[in-house]
């Protein structure tokens, strides 16, 4: 199979069956094989009906439906599972990502050799203040901070080698940051292509402002899960043995200190009126407790299993 299309979606019935009829369209007149991968993440409207209704009538549609909202994220997973495609096209269902991009990312992908190809919406239509703006400020810190140069890490159209989405783990709110996890996975040729981006034509956006916060935070997780997640102890270790050093150096002197004054009959204050004696104690502590943290993190490390992030409630018997 040359193409999987996974689209998850969250109270779109309105749009289902025209994004269907122009995917369909696209990838008939190229002749590709292909199978549409529709994954629900707890609609409240008709959107499983109609996605089951698809199902029946062309069983290169499959669906996936939650019992609740997981998130974007987990929907992606899901799909990312069952998808068979030699590449994996990733678009959102509220018609704003256009299907006329398919044959040129796969393109990418298969004739350029690359692993990761992202859509990059130059020219945007929605809002400016809440999410034009930020939305350029977020992509030029996970520039920074990533060292993968995107200039569009939110966009949901991407293209991505098999290869990719079967050895990266795509999680809470990651799925902005997949092509950094590509990359720390091992899979370097990731660039972008620029897309047509659709006005809205049904509904409204199922994401506010706050999810620039929370990509925010979800970019400095993965900054230190990049770097340290498989040796807390560099991280905590070295920390917890520095103050503890700082601490104990003090300490020391404190003591020493102490010692001299009395033996040359120096007036001097008790220990424990001096305080460089409990901030000297409070940096012990702390050392300890980061040397603690780094080692307890080891070992759940060690002894993590995977667990399942999500309940399927239903899925179409073609999948």
């Amino acid at each position: 199979m040359q193409i999987s299309v996974v689209i998850p979606l969250l109270n779109e019935e309105q749009s289902l069956v025209e994004l269907y009829n122009w995917i369909v369209k696209v990838l008939r007149s190229n002749s590709f094989s292909y199978e549409i991968i529709f994954i629900d993440d707890g609609s409240t409207d008709g959107s499983w009906r109609t996605i089951e209704a698809l199902s029946e009538n062309d069983d290169r549609v499959k669906g996936i439906r939650f019992n609740r909202n997981y998130g974007k994220s987990q929907a992606l997973h899901a799909g990312f599972l069952k998808a068979e495609g030699d590449v994996v096209i990733t678009m959102d269902a509220d018609l704003q990502d256009n299907p006329e991009e398919i044959p040129e990312l796969y393109d990418m992908i298969i004739k350029d050799e690359n692993d990761l190809v992202s859509g990059w919406k130059k020219k945007r239509y929605d809002n400016v203040l809440t999410k034009n703006l930020p939305s350029k400020l977020f992509n030029a810190a996970a520039r920074k901070t990533s060292g993968v140069k995107l200039h569009d890490f939110n966009c949901g159209l991407k293209a991505y080698r098999k290869e990719v989405i079967k050895n990266i783990d795509v999680y809470g709110e990651m799925h902005r940051y997949i092509p950094v996890l590509a990359k720390n996975a091992g899979f370097y040729r990731i660039t972008e292509k620029e897309v047509q981006h659709q006005a809205r034509k049904y509904g409204t956006t199922k994401f506010g402002v706050n999810r620039f916060i929370y990509g925010f935070l979800d970019l400095i997780s993965i900054w230190f899960l990049s770097k340290f997640g498989r040796r807390p102890m560099h991280l905590f270790g070295a920390l917890g043995v520095l103050m503890f050093i700082i601490g104990f150096v003090t300490a020391g002197w404190i003591g020493l200190s102490k010692l001299y004054k009395l033996y040359h009959g120096i007036p001097n204050i008790l220990v424990v009126d001096n305080p460089w004696f409990y901030i000297a104690l409070i940096v012990m502590v702390i050392g300890t407790q980061f040397f603690l943290a780094g080692f307890l993190g080891e070992l759940i490390l060690r002894s993590k299993r995977d667990k399942e992030r999500y309940l399927i409630k239903k899925t179409t018997p073609n999948i």
